[in-house]
């Protein structure tokens, strides 16, 4: 039992470190050295837990993924179909990546590296076999698990690529909901429906209020402070 408590703290000083040192610094630029510093661990402790650095970011991901739908339900009420959380749950990812560009990286390597993306991938496809298999019944959830290559891909295309004024975020949201509903053979009519219900919402503030959340709840089940952590939205206007 010791040695079980002995473990979960380091992982919870190192999980600590991390959260705190990608936020600052981004993901690419915070080394090993620092890790270790932070965390006051040794390597082979590091390493028993989590191997390398991508280690740490695949338990983030999780975390992340396993709250985002779940927060996104809240956001479009039990009232609507599954697709308007669909809507809700990519529209605030990627309005979450206009907030700070550091949580823009961690996205984006997660969508790049081959185990985080597999981990997405087949994570989404069951809730995307959830939410559009009345529209394809045809589709068996290898199908859609397959699909999800097309949709992850788009993701991250349109994570990868800021706001600009010409392309505020407004438009980012409407181009990729329509490809995505479109993709999946929403009848036209629900499609703009779901666009306007996109269009009433405050997404930004949704969003950073979304952040908040997952940061507290990261907070309290690795007991530490947010004190000084929660990433500042970008100042310019997206």
């Amino acid at each position: 039992m010791a040695l079980r408590s002995d473990g979960f703290q380091t992982e919870k000083r190192i999980l600590q470190a991390c959260v705190r040192l990608f936020l600052e610094n981004g993901y690419h630029q915070t080394t090993m050295a620092q890790i270790l510093r932070e965390a006051q661990v040794s390597s082979s402790s590091f390493q028993n837990l989590f191997h390398n650095k991508d280690g740490v970011l695949m338990e983030l991901v999780k975390f992340m993924f396993e709250n985002q739908f779940e927060i996104a339900k809240n956001v479009a009420g039990t009232a609507l179909s599954p697709v308007y959380v669909y809507a809700a749950e990519t529209a605030l990812q990627i309005t979450l990546t206009e907030l700070n560009e550091n949580l823009r990286e961690i996205y984006l390597e997660a969508y790049t590296k081959e185990h985080l993306l597999d981990y997405i991938q087949r994570a989404t496809a069951k809730e995307l076999h959830r939410i559009f298999g009345p529209y394809q019944p045809e589709l068996t959830k290898q199908d859609f698990y397959e699909l999800e290559f097309g949709s992850a891909g788009l993701m991250r295309g349109f994570m990868a690529n800021p706001c600009t004024s010409d392309f505020t975020l407004e438009r980012k949201l409407n181009k990729f909901v329509t490809l995505a509903l479109r993709g999946y053979k929403v009848e036209e009519d629900e499609v703009q429906k779901v666009l306007l219900f996109l269009a009433e919402l405050d997404i930004r503030s949704i969003a950073q209020s979304v952040m908040e959340e997952l940061f507290r709840q990261l907070a309290m089940r690795y007991e530490f402070s947010l004190e000084g952590l929660l990433p500042e939205e970008n100042s310019k206007q997206i």
